[in-house]
């Protein structure tokens, strides 16, 4: 592992882009003239992380924009109590702005972001792209666009947390984790469970229990199988997205 730009842990950091990957992975590319093009070629580079690396730490940093070419990631703020909340997940094609917040004029957020998976992305430098933005109503567009989806989601994960039980948050969450591709057979821990939905282990456990014994979930070390999905979504309702 070493050190790539802004902090982030990467290997084989700054490769050389593939042709047509920078075409294929920003939507406003052929909209932006050719010395804009230029720009982002010369300003981008290719880089991988590891499960577990923090692409950026709040108010740290301001690392850039990351768009995702393969793996996953979570945006996450921390509690003055050290309890953590997700926020969104970054997959595939998904752009990561809140990376480049000091960019975006009157917008602070301490929000941080963390590989779920080895993820391979794009990371283009805060100004380059700011420059870009300004420049092009396209990109301008689509930021604005990115952003107001993200907004969506921080207020739909607000009404979850004012509104809805613990238990329907979990079985939402225990639902959307299995089609996430992991199965039926979730290797997670309470641990984890619990940074994601902003609650204490003890919480999950105890809600986890429950399901045990209502025979919807088997509880192994380290893992969660799910028995009974028809259940869940019932107890799930509208906490599923």
């Amino acid at each position: 592992m070493g050190t790539g730009r802004a902090g982030i842990q990467t290997q084989a950091a700054g490769r050389e882009i593939p042709d047509g990957l920078l075409e294929e992975y920003i939507p406003f590319w052929r909209e932006l003239a050719q010395r804009q093009q230029e720009k982002l070629k010369r300003a981008s580079a290719l880089e991988t992380a590891q499960k577990g690396v923090i692409l950026h730490n709040g108010e740290e940093d301001c690392t850039g924009v990351l768009i995702l070419i393969k793996g996953r990631a979570r945006g996450y703020i921390l509690s003055e109590e050290g309890r953590e909340i997700t926020l969104y997940r970054l997959f595939p094609r998904d752009f990561c702005l809140f990376s480049a917040s000091c960019m975006l004029r009157g917008i602070e957020f301490e929000i941080s972001v963390l590989t779920e998976e080895e993820t391979e992305f794009l990371h283009i430098p805060a100004e380059i792209y700011r420059s870009v933005m300004q420049e092009s109503a396209a990109a301008s567009n689509y930021t604005n666009e990115v952003m107001s989806a993200r907004f969506s989601d921080v207020m739909w994960l607000l009404n979850q947390v004012l509104y809805k039980k613990m238990d329907s948050r979990l079985a939402a969450f225990l639902l959307e984790e299995s089609d996430l591709g992991e199965g039926n057979s979730l290797q997670i821990t309470h641990e984890e469970i619990a940074r994601h939905l902003g609650s204490a282990r003890e919480v999950i456990t105890r809600m986890l229990k429950y399901f045990q014994n209502e025979g919807l979930v088997k509880l192994t070390r380290g893992s969660v199988e799910l028995l009974d999905e028809e259940a869940l979504r019932r107890i799930a309702g509208d906490s599923l997205r």
